[in-house]
């Protein structure tokens, strides 16, 4: 079976499937399907980084790896802020895209490993990341976020502590200006690693 992190999905049936949930007072529905991240649904690791994290109004946000789009399609209806969101995943690309539209949030979204084929600089980013794909795909992605970070951005990540939280935070600090936790709840961590 193809893991969540790949290019294509096309070895695994479609059955998408309609999905709703409120965060900060707002309904929100979307559509998930096989063969991408959190397909039964918004995860706890998500939920915690949205119900945590403000951005300003008309802030540019990359949601990197969004998956079938939940972060940048909230962030965009809740703060107003210019939404791009990029993943390697085909069939999660197609869902973003889908639910941008579906939630009235204008939106980019790119289909790509990681975020330095993504054009600008950002505000903020942020991910959940692939934990799954191993660490040295996942530190790469924090590398690659500081690159496309304006002076003073913020890098926006939920990692569980039980998935290597402790030494994710030693990696963010060697990349990073400053590294903290802004939120923690059932063993996720939501930390923000400023430029």
């Amino acid at each position: 079976m193809p893991h969540y992190y790949t290019k294509e999905q096309d070895s695994l049936a479609s059955v998408k499937k309609p999905i709703w949930f409120v965060i900060r007072g707002r309904e929100f529905k979307m559509t998930t399907d096989n063969g991408v991240f959190s397909k039964a649904g918004l995860d706890f690791g998500t939920r915690t980084m949205l119900e945590n994290v403000e951005v300003g109004s008309g802030a540019d946000i990359l949601d990197l790896g969004c998956g079938f789009g939940a972060v940048g399609v909230v962030l965009g209806a809740l703060f107003g802020a210019r939404v791009t969101m990029t993943d390697v995943n085909e069939r999660a690309v197609e869902l973003a895209r889908a639910n941008a539209a579906q939630n009235h949030v204008d939106a980019v979204v790119l289909s790509g490993d990681g975020c330095l084929h993504v054009p600008g600089h950002f505000d903020c980013i942020l991910t959940n990341p692939p934990i799954r794909a191993g660490k040295a795909v996942v530190y790469r992605l924090f590398r690659e976020a500081h690159e496309k970070l304006r002076d003073d951005g913020r890098f926006i990540v939920v990692i569980n502590k039980n998935q290597g939280a402790e030494s994710a935070i030693r990696e963010l600090s060697t990349i990073y200006g400053s590294v903290e936790v802004i939120a923690r709840k059932s063993g996720y961590h939501v930390l923000s690693c400023r430029k």
